[in-house]
């Protein structure tokens, strides 16, 4: 048995032991700052699922160091009308693989297993077509600001380069450009995504490469933990063209695990020139 004056004594002993405890920071569930490629960031540590579909706006926000995810258009119908040509795009498992390398760095390879391309002429009543594989695409993403989702604000940067493996059905020469993409988390389960992106295109038709700006804006609402829905504003201009091309995109969500999300929808050309889409497809995280 303890004598009165340690009974008095212990308390103050600990008191600032139990203040230090009180006042150290509490570690995040998402702090991945020691993980890698090869030390992984354990399942029940890993941050929700935020792919980069299914809108034009991508998602700021990288993979776990150490884990793998798949998108994946499982199918996209793509019309389009320029200059009197009227063209007409099938794309089945156009599939994003991504590896999560570090904390804030994941690298991505973007698969393009199969595609048709019908082009018909103002007038004529016959398509020419070609298919086959598309251009691989290859991307590094690396995030500066929010990965770990410790404030409202997530802030990344997304390089690109797409090879020309596709022959006809590709677009015949090395493109590439440079992705910004920002997340805003605001009140009541509702997200506004800004992006600007930026690339060097190229025209088979005349042998030389253009420049493209693509603004978009994007708002969801999570109305349930399996529902929720996207709308998008998206506006691209480019150096073959004169003023903006616009529309508006559209996308249910349906997340059915913590780690599958599956998704299909549609883009509404407001643009006589612009692409109308319309996709579904799912993602996948291991």
């Amino acid at each position: 048995m303890l004598p009165s004056y340690a009974r008095l004594l212990l308390p103050c002993l600990l008191l600032p032991l139990q203040l230090a405890a009180q006042d150290a920071p509490k570690p995040s569930p998402y702090d991945s700052a020691h993980f890698d490629l090869f030390h992984p960031v354990p399942r029940n540590r890993l941050r929700p699922l935020r792919p980069d579909r299914p809108g034009v706006t991508e998602s700021p926000f990288t993979v776990d160091a150490g884990h793998f995810q798949m998108e994946s258009d499982a199918l996209r119908l793509i019309n389009s009308r320029e200059e009197g040509t009227h063209n007409r795009e099938w794309k089945a498992a156009y599939t994003t693989f991504k590896l999560g390398l570090t904390r804030r760095t994941d690298l991505q390879l973007e698969v393009p297993l199969y595609k048709v391309t019908k082009e018909r002429q103002a007038g004529e009543t016959n398509w020419q077509r070609s298919r086959g594989f598309g251009d691989v695409n290859v991307r590094l993403k690396h995030n500066f600001l929010g990965d770990d989702q410790d404030g409202p604000i997530a802030m990344a940067v997304v390089a690109y380069t797409r090879l020309p493996t596709g022959g006809k059905a590709g677009s015949g020469a090395v493109e590439g450009g440079l992705i910004v993409p920002v997340n805003l988390e605001l009140p009541h389960k509702w997200n506004l995504d800004l992006q600007v992106e930026s690339d060097m295109n190229y025209d088979r038709e005349q042998g030389k490469h253009y420049l493209q700006v693509m603004p978009s804006i994007a708002i969801d609402h999570e109305f349930t933990n399996v529902f929720s829905f996207l709308v998008e504003g998206v506006t691209r201009w480019d150096a073959e063209h004169t003023g903006w091309r616009s529309s508006i995109n559209v996308a249910p969500i349906f997340t059915v695990t913590e780690n599958l999300q599956f998704d299909f929808g549609t883009h509404l050309a407001l643009s006589k020139e612009m692409d109308q889409e319309f996709f579904i497809g799912f993602s996948f995280r291991r």
